[in-house]
């Protein structure tokens, strides 16, 4: 979903697009949002990350801007970093997670590369939330699975998301 209008980096990185879009070697790339239950469960995420900053050591962005590389710029739609606030504005090192709530219009083959290019550039979990029906998948350098009980979570961690419960908070 690109817009096919041919841009330079320096460009993208001094404007501001509504929404935002990512960016590879010079194409500006559409992202799906916009939808309630996307910006609900979007906003749902922050804040229960933002409560629990302190006490698991995170701060948490929403649509954070990430250089996987020369050229190349993605945006999840949640990301969460460890330790403090990072001091640059775009960030240039892989977060600790990063999610991606599905929109109707992902494709299976998209969210699939995209999942490949975020797990080549480091980051060490991967969230993908289908909004509607509230399934997760968690995608790590050891392989993929299923979040079976909705909860998702980040091992060897007190990091826990019960997405089911996010509604009640």
């Amino acid at each position: 979903m690109s817009t096919g209008v041919l841009v330079s980096e320096e460009e993208y990185l001094h404007t501001v697009y509504e929404p935002d879009c990512e960016y590879e070697d010079g194409v500006l790339i559409d992202r799906n949002v916009g939808e309630e239950e996307h910006s609900w469960l979007q906003g749902a995420l922050i804040a229960y990350f933002f409560r629990r900053r302190k006490l698991w050591s995170i701060e948490v962005y929403p649509e954070q801007r990430n250089r996987i590389r020369q050229a190349k710029y993605m945006l999840p739609d949640v990301c969460v970093v460890q330790g403090g606030r990072p001091s640059e504005k775009i960030f240039s090192r892989p977060p600790y997670i990063w999610i991606e709530i599905l929109s109707s219009e992902d494709r299976p083959i998209r969210v699939n590369r995209k999942i490949r290019q975020v797990l080549d550039f480091g980051v060490p979990n991967i969230w993908v939330i289908d909004p509607l029906t509230l399934e997760a998948e968690i995608h790590t350098q050891e392989g993929s699975r299923i979040v079976e009980d909705g909860i998702l979570r980040v091992d060897g961690t007190p990091i826990e998301v019960p997405l089911r419960a996010l509604e009640e908070e």
